[in-house]
Formats: C-alpha cells, sequence, structure tokens
C-alpha cells in the first residue's frame, strides 16, 4: 500500500493511500472529535463533529468519511470548524434528556461524586468511597461532621420522603477509613517547583494537598498555634473533635507538604520577603475580623466578636464571658457562639435576630440543639443600643420588628415596630453577624470595594503576578468551608499548570440536567431517613464533648442503598460529554421540543434510554454489521425517528441478551448494561 503525506495542522503526517483523514489524524495524535464513528463498522458521517477544513476546498469535510489525498493541507480547528461543531454540538445536547451527575454533586461546591461515593457505601465499600471523596477533599471525617451539606438540599429523594444523608454518611466512611489506617493518594514525581500557601484554613490545607500530589513542594504558612484555621478555632470541639482534624492533617503533612505555624505576614516576614521564596504564593488567610453589631454601645467592655469569643474556648483563654449572654446573629456561627457559651457556664443564654425562626439561615438541627440546651431566642428583634455603667455592658435594649416585603434575599424584610422596644440585663453581647479579611500585610494586592482581595474568579490570579489567592479572603467574603475547599481545589490545578509554564484557566464543565418533578417518583417505595444518634441535652451541655455517636453501620449501608442513583452510569467514559466540553456551549439558544423519551429493556440484558439518544445509529450498525443480528433498526421518520428492537423469536432473544456490543460502542450511555 502507497504511502501519502497530509498536512495537519502545521504537522506533516504520513499515512497510508485509501485512509480517512481521521484515520490519518489519529495515528498522528491529533484529535479530531466524532461520535458515530468507530473502526468496526462502515463509514457513517451522521454527527457532523468531525468536519475540517482543507485548503483550497469551499465546503467543510466530514473526516470520518472523506479520504485522504496526497498532498493535502488540513486544519482540524479553525474559526470555521469550530463555529460548525459548536453548532452541531448545542443541536445535539438540546435534544439530549439526561443527567450527566447527580444534582446532589451540581449542588456541592466542591463538586463531590457524591453518587459515587455513596454507592461505595452501600456496597461496603468505604476505602473506595473514600478515594472518591479525596478527589474533591481532603477532609471526610471534618466536612462529614460540619457542612451544611447543599448537596442534601438538592437530593431528589426530598421528591419520595426526605433527602439521603449524605454529609453524614461521608462521615461514617471517614472515620472507619481513618480508624483502618487512613489512605493519602499516590504523588506524583517531584517538580523541583515550590509553592508557598499562607493560611493553614481549608483553603490553603486543600489547595496544598492537591498540590503536593502533583509533585510540588509546598509549605504552609499559619499566624495561629495549629493548622486548621476556623475548622480549628471556629468551630467548636462538640462538632468538629480536633483529634479528627489533627488526623486528617496529619494525612497532608504525609505527602511531604511543609507546615509552619505562629508566623504573621507582616510581622515576622514581609509579604515579598515570603515570595521571594517561591515560584508561586497562594494567599488563603480567610476571614478573621468580626463585623461589629452596628449600634451605640458596642465599643463597651463585654461585647465580643463571635469567632474572636469561639476562637478563645478553642485556645482555652479567657474571653470575658458573663453569666448573662445575648448573640446577635442567625447563623451556625451565632448557634455555635450560644451553645458554647451555655458550655462555659452562661446562666442565661440568649439568641437575638431581627426575623424568624423560618428565615434563620442556620440548619435547623443547630437551632434545635441549642433550644434543647436551654437558649432563649429572641425572634423579631434587633440591638438599639448596647447599655453599660463604668464602661461595662449591663444590657442591651432591643428594637422590635416585624417582617415586610422580601428583600434582594428573597427573605422578608425585617422592619422595625415603631416606638416600641425591649431591655435584657446581659453581661455580654456576642456579635455573631458576619466576618471580613484583616488587610494588614497584604497591602500590596490589590482590594476590592468590599475590602476583600481581588482574584479572578477563572484565574484565582490577584494583582502580583504569581500570586494567587483563594477562599473567605476574595472576592464575595465568608463563605462556608466546602465552598473554600472547593475554589482551592480548582485553583491547584490552575497553579499547577502555572508552574508548567501554561496558562488554564479553570472552565466550568457543562452538563446535561434533566427537569423533574415529584410525579416522576411516584412509584418509589418510602424508606426513613436515617436519624443520627446523639447524646441528651442534659448531658452534653455541661462539657465539650461529641454531640453525634456517628451512624452503627447497618444503618448506614441502609441510608446509602436509599440513593436513588440520578447520574449517568457512563458520565466518566463519556464520549458525548466530552465533545460537549471541548468548546464553550449554550444548547438554550437552539432548544425546542426533544425526540420521544423513554426506556425500555426489551433488550434483556440492556437497559435503553431513548432520552439519551443521539440517533448516531453506532448500535444499529453494530447488531448489523458485528453481531450479524440486526435486531435493531430506526422506526419512524424525521423528527419522530427513534431506535427500536425487533424481536421475532426466543433464540434472538437468547442471542441479545449474551451479545451487548451495542452497548460497548454507544457514545452517550443511552444503553446500560444491567448484568
Amino acid at each position: 500500500m502507497s504511502q501519502i503525506t497530509v498536512t495537519i495542522n502545521g504537522i506533516v503526517c504520513k499515512g497510508n493511500a485509501g485512509e480517512t483523514i481521521l484515520k490519518i489524524a489519529t495515528d498522528n495524535g491529533i484529535y479530531i472529535p466524532t461520535l458515530c464513528h468507530h473502526e468496526s463498522v462502515a463509514k457513517y458521517g451522521a454527527c457532523g463533529l468531525c468536519v475540517v477544513e482543507a485548503e483550497k476546498s469551499p465546503k467543510l469535510m466530514r473526516a470520518c468519511a472523506t479520504t485522504a489525498a496526497d498532498g493535502m493541507v488540513i486544519n482540524t480547528n479553525s474559526a470555521r470548524v469550530m463555529q460548525a461543531r459548536k453548532i452541531a454540538m448545542e443541536l445535539l445536547m438540546s435534544d439530549h434528556e439526561g443527567d450527566c451527575v447527580g444534582p446532589c454533586s451540581l449542588n456541592c461546591p466542591a463538586g463531590t461524586d457524591c453518587q459515587g461515593y455513596v454507592k461505595q457505601i452501600a456496597l461496603g465499600n468505604d476505602l473506595e468511597a473514600v478515594k472518591i471523596i479525596k478527589e474533591k477533599l481532603p477532609f471526610p471525617s471534618s466536612i462529614g461532621r460540619v457542612c451544611p451539606h447543599p448537596c442534601e438540599t438538592a437530593c431528589r429523594r426530598r421528591y419520595v420522603e426526605e433527602p439521603l444523608s449524605i454529609a453524614f454518611l461521608k462521615y461514617f466512611a471517614g472515620d472507619n477509613v481513618r480508624a483502618a489506617g487512613g489512605f493519602v493518594p499516590e504523588k506524583a514525581p517531584a517538580t523541583g517547583k515550590k509553592v508557598g500557601i499562607i493560611g493553614g484554613g481549608p483553603a490553603g490545607l486543600t489547595a496544598a494537598y492537591f498540590l503536593a500530589l502533583k509533585g510540588h513542594e509546598v509549605t504552609v504558612t499559619d499566624a495561629m498555634p495549629k493548622m486548621g484555621g476556623m475548622l480549628r478555632y471556629g468551630i467548636p470541639e462538640y462538632r468538629l473533635p480536633k483529634a479528627v482534624l489533627d488526623a486528617e492533617i496529619a494525612e497532608i503533612a504525609s505527602l511531604g507538604v511543609k507546615l509552619e505555624n505562629g508566623i504573621k505576614l507582616g510581622k515576622d516576614i514581609t509579604f515579598e520577603e515570603y515570595k521571594a521564596k517561591f515560584d508561586a504564593t497562594v494567599v488563603a488567610v480567610g476571614a478573621w475580623q468580626s463585623s461589629g453589631v452596628g449600634c451605640p454601645g458596642e465599643e463597651l467592655q463585654g461585647v465580643l466578636g463571635g469567632i474572636d469569643f469561639l476562637r478563645a474556648a478553642a485556645m482555652k483563654t479567657e474571653s470575658g464571658m458573663g453569666k448573662k449572654v445575648a448573640v446577635v446573629g442567625g447563623g451556625n456561627t451565632a448557634m455555635d457562639a450560644c451553645r458554647t457559651a451555655v458550655r462555659l457556664g452562661a446562666e442565661k443564654v440568649y439568641v437575638i435576630y431581627r426575623r424568624t425562626r423560618a428565615e434563620m439561615p442556620a440548619e435547623d438541627i443547630e437551632i434545635e440543639e441549642a433550644m434543647e440546651e436551654g437558649v432563649e431566642f429572641k425572634f423579631l428583634t434587633n440591638p438599639a443600643e448596647i447599655l453599660g455603667e463604668n464602661g461595662k455592658v449591663t444590657a442591651v435594649k432591643l428594637q422590635v420588628m416585624e417582617l415586610g416585603e422580601p428583600d434582594a434575599s428573597g427573605r422578608r424584610k425585617p422592619v422595625p415596630v415603631e416606638g416600641v422596644f425591649e431591655t435584657l440585663e446581659v453581661d455580654n453581647v456576642i456579635a455573631a453577624i458576619g466576618q471580613k479579611l484583616n488587610p494588614a500585610g497584604f497591602e500590596a494586592v490589590e482590594m476590592t470595594r468590599k475590602g476583600t482581595i481581588a482574584a479572578d474568579e477563572a484565574s484565582f490570579r490577584t494583582s502580583i503576578p504569581g500570586v494567587f489567592a483563594v477562599g473567605d479572603a476574595t472576592n464575595k467574603g465568608a463563605g462556608i468551608a466546602i465552598a473554600a475547599i472547593g475554589e482551592a481545589n480548582k485553583a491547584a490545578a490552575v497553579i499547577d499548570a502555572y508552574l508548567n509554564g501554561q496558562d488554564v484557566p479553570y472552565r466550568k464543565p457543562f452538563v446535561s440536567e434533566r427537569k423533574v418533578n415529584a410525579e416522576m417518583f411516584a412509584d418509589r417505595p418510602k424508606m426513613a431517613r436515617v436519624k443520627m444518634p446523639h447524646r441528651s441535652p442534659e448531658e452534653r451541655k455541661h462539657d465539650f464533648g461529641e454531640v453525634n455517636l456517628g451512624l452503627p453501620e447497618a444503618e448506614a449501608r441502609a441510608e446509602a442503598k436509599r440513593c436513588l442513583e440520578c447520574g449517568c452510569h457512563d458520565y466518566k467514559e463519556c464520549k458525548l460529554i466530552r465533545c460537549a466540553n471541548d468548546q464553550p456551549i449554550d444548547p438554550s439558544r437552539v432548544a425546542g421540543s426533544k425526540h420521544p423519551s423513554f426506556k425500555e429493556t426489551r433488550l434483556v440484558s440492556i437497559e435503553r434510554d431513548q432520552g439519551k439518544c443521539i440517533l448516531c445509529g453506532l448500535c444499529v450498525r453494530t447488531c448489523e454489521e458485528n453481531a450479524k443480528k440486526g435486531i435493531l433498526g430506526l422506526v419512524h421518520r424525521g423528527f419522530n425517528t427513534v431506535i427500536k428492537p425487533e424481536f421475532q423469536d426466543s433464540e434472538v432473544i437468547r442471542g441479545c441478551a449474551d451479545c451487548l456490543l451495542c452497548a460497548k460502542v454507544c457514545p452517550t450511555g443511552a444503553l446500560k448494561i444491567l448484568k
């Protein structure tokens, strides 16, 4: 067979006469996307993704079906080619009816494969579950205990009865694996590159973990005596035992990460001196400055910041807390503060919140447990003035509120009731209404109007070359730990590319999402959500021992089996979604009616989901050309075309049950092997 020469994207490629452009490109390591092509069946050219541009040709060519000619000059990614592929992909995805991943994963700020690890727990494979979790975060036991679990808010099990207990299942698997010796992924070979991370909280430690796994030499520098940031100094021991956190930090250190404590930037070393030691620097200092109450008297002795109070409790230092304490705020920090005050011996603890319980952002379980421990909630009140004598707090004057129209957050806005006040005698007012960055030491870095570090949301770069920033110190400010962790994971990939001389900003992956409603789950049997066993209020409120006792194994396995497995079984191998992420697409701009969508199991060993089918014809051609059965065929015409099987006798059915070739070549996950 004679050889030919084809130039593709400026690269001279050798091939054989009679071969297609796609074959020669693939053999020479050049990627051309295709969904309808498979080397085992005849050329087809249906999907339109493999189009390329040839010099002196007015039309785009389908690389999978066009025979290459000697001397051809081909461009596989010109603007014209990419636009054609974009339109083809948008049309395909606008008609695709399926979930790439479960809504739990989509709603997790770290993108954790919740469905994947829950399934492994259901199967009894806790180590495999932790391996999946650690693809996205290094703290399964810690985060499983403290995360406000936005994943559960999105869980479709809520359409049946109650969401899956996803966070506590993470807690369960993490504890089991840690008790058995733990798990640390294998590191890549050393790169010789050095990264300095300022801040040892969840964001900084996560960035260190993933950068160390990439083979970089990482140093984490923190001003506090121990690593952990707000996980250590902002979350009380009764929610997160520090022995658990220490064990997970030790696993990060075992990757060779150097941990430096008690070093404050701007005091012990300047920012310029610090970053000069590294090839890249990450600022992950968090938000450690409490927001004020915002009323007269907040300068009085006895007015404390929520995180300052929690930090003092964590470090077992004197906070100045008296016997009567009022905590202002309605979030989880406020709940942590009021419950900590109870454990430190306060005789009377109030929570002052300007809306009703229905609007409180704190988790319901935290509110309930605080009430069980004797905390009194003063809803629809707001501090108007903090009163004092001799410079010390003696009382707080509360403005009584009522709810008006919804504000920008969607919650009804609290409005003062004219002339109506209430006074509480207190020794302390603890402000748990927000926190912000302390910018000392980082004056050289550009800040936002909010006083946070300005960091590009795709590249995480700051105004200083080689300096990146993540977590609560940046952009929108303080949030939940899992959000900081998710951002740090994404930033680590960007920083790794930077250290390798590349500029690869983060781009949110495109995924297909299915619209559902309660009627679609009406046939599912109801199974009660497992309840976390915990210590009684009378016992737990006198000490900082962990409140929760952990899920018993049988109950954890049963809970994991409640998962509806919403995400696609073939997501990690799906060629369709891989092609959909070659460039940004927006299927909504071409959205319209969809093909008929149904599931069938007449293929015996295969479940066929027509909603995921893109009519590439691979299954039909494979059944005809390779299996020699001809069971599958296109039915109807035009837009209503679907693929269906035709069984003529029992022998054909048995043959189909054992074949499975069609499912093996399907590029979309439309065919699921059941055995």
